[in-house]
This record gives structure tokens, sequence and C-alpha cells, in this order.
């Protein structure tokens, strides 16, 4: 009986041995199982927590980027309205531009008009004396225009006797025909020159003191010629003596002495008709 009795127990922790180690085993694998899913979780939980601060610091830039985007967009907004408000000051001072380049371009027009016209006198007065000294020697009487003004230059043996101021016969007929076509334009003034060469004046006079007196002698005699005998108006002529001042060639031969000493009539260019003309084209071309 006791044997039986041991028996049994013994059996009975067998088979009590027996199923502990088939829990063991079962429990075992459910505690590797669930360590696997452990290590699985943690391997994901890592991966999210990575994914997690890349899409942190994403949305940082992201944020960043909007408020620099916005404030880029207000800039450019607040640039906008400048750029509106000097394109219309650009637009204005364009205009005003436009403007002044019109008048000024007008007031050309016209001051070419003017000098168009003064142009025309010009070559109708040279045209008128140059008829009328047709039969003149060349060399002794020459009729040019320079920069508008009209110059006829009449050489010292024509006019005078040498050292003298006395208007020579021959002299008369020439200084006639000038007068007749300065006499037909009356609008004209102009003035009388005198031009000697170095050589002095004999002083065995004391009317003539030097060059200086012969030369405003022999303008103020043919100027008296001009007014006296063939009636030109003496308020448009003006006397001048320029002395040996002004010469055209060296005065160290008998030709250059020749040639400068000689009697100048300048046509004066009337300033005020000429600005007259200007400011009546101007007040025609703003109408």
């Amino acid at each position: 009986m006791k044997r039986t009795l041991i028996l049994l127990i013994a059996i009975t922790a067998l088979l009590a041995s027996c199923v502990s180690q088939k829990k063991y085993t079962a429990l075992e694998s459910d505690h590797k199982e669930t360590k696997d899913l452990l290590n699985s979780a943690t391997v994901r939980l890592n991966t999210c927590i990575d994914d997690k601060a890349k899409s942190d610091a994403s949305v940082s830039a992201l944020r960043d980027q909007i408020t620099f985007l916005k404030a880029n967009n207000q800039e450019l907004i607040n640039n906008m309205g400048n750029l509106t408000t000097l394109s219309q000051k650009g637009a204005e001072n364009l205009e005003r531009s436009l403007e002044s380049l019109k008048e000024k371009d007008m007031r050309i027009t016209r001051m070419q008009d003017a000098v168009t016209r003064r142009d025309s006198v010009t070559l109708a007065l040279v045209t008128s004396l140059k008829g009328a000294l047709v039969d003149i020697n060349d060399a002794d009487i020459e009729v040019n225009v320079e920069k508008g003004v009209v110059f006829i230059s009449i050489s010292d043996k024509l006019l005078f006797r040498s050292g003298s101021y006395t208007v020579t016969s021959r002299a008369k007929e020439v200084l006639g025909k000038v007068a007749r076509v300065i006499n037909d334009k009356t609008d004209l003034e102009f003035m009388v020159e005198g031009h000697t060469d170095n050589v002095p004046v004999k002083k065995d006079s004391d009317i003539l003191v030097d060059n200086w007196d012969l030369s405003v002698k022999r303008a103020t005699a043919v100027v008296r010629i001009l007014q006296n005998d063939f009636l030109v108006d003496p308020a448009r002529m003006t006397a001048a003596g320029r002395s040996s001042y002004v010469p055209l060639e060296d005065n160290e031969t008998l030709s250059g002495r020749a040639k400068n000493r000689r009697t100048r009539i300048v046509v004066l260019p009337k300033l005020d008709q000429f600005f007259d003309l200007l400011e009546k084209g101007m007040e025609a071309a703003s109408k």
C-alpha cells in the first residue's frame, strides 16, 4: 500500500512536471513572440520618431518660408505702389520734357525761318551791289559776305590821292552806284570804316596827327559825299577809323600796303528786326 502511494505520488509529480514544461514552452514561445513584436514596435517607433523629427524640421522650414514669402509679398506690394507713384511722376516728367522739346523745336524752326529771311535779304543786297558795280575793276572794289554781314571794300587809289582824305571824282561815281542800292534798302544801316597801312602820315599839317586821323577823316569824307551828294539818310550811317590795326596783308610789301589802304562799308544787321521776326514767329507758333 505504501509502495502504491509512493508510486501515485511519483506519477502525480511526473504528470505535474510534464504539464509545467508544456506551459513553460508555450510561455517561452509567447515571450519570444512578444519580444519580437516589441522589437519590431521599437524599430517602428524609432522610425516614427525620426520621421516626426524630419516632419517637424520641414514644417519649421515651411513656416519660415511662408513668413519670408509674406514679408516679400508685402514688400513687392509696397514696391508696386512706389513704382506706380514713380511711373506717374515719370509720365508727368516725360510729358513736360516732350512739351519742352516741342517748344524748343518750334523755336529752332522759327529761328531758321528768320535766318532764312535774313539770308534772303543779304543775298538780294549782294546781287544788287554786284549788278550796280559790274563795270568797276574787281581789284578796286569787292563785295562779299562774312557771317551774314555784307562788306563793300573800296581800294584807296579809287577814292583818295596818296595821304589825302579828299574824295576823287572817280570815287563819287562809284559811291553814287553804292548809294542807289543803299537808298533802295531803307531798313538797313551801315558803317563806313577807314583803313590805312602802317606808314606814318607826313607831319606837315596841323590837321593830320597820325594814321588814326587819316582813317577817320577818310570815313567822314565818304559819309559826307553819301549824305550831301546822294541823299543817304545820315541817321543810317556811322563813320569809324581803324588806322593800320586791321590789316589784310603784311605791311612789309608794296602790294600788301596797297591792299591794306581801303575804305570799307559794312552793312549792319538790324538785330532788333531779326529778334522781332523770332518773337512774331513764336507768337504764331503758340496759337
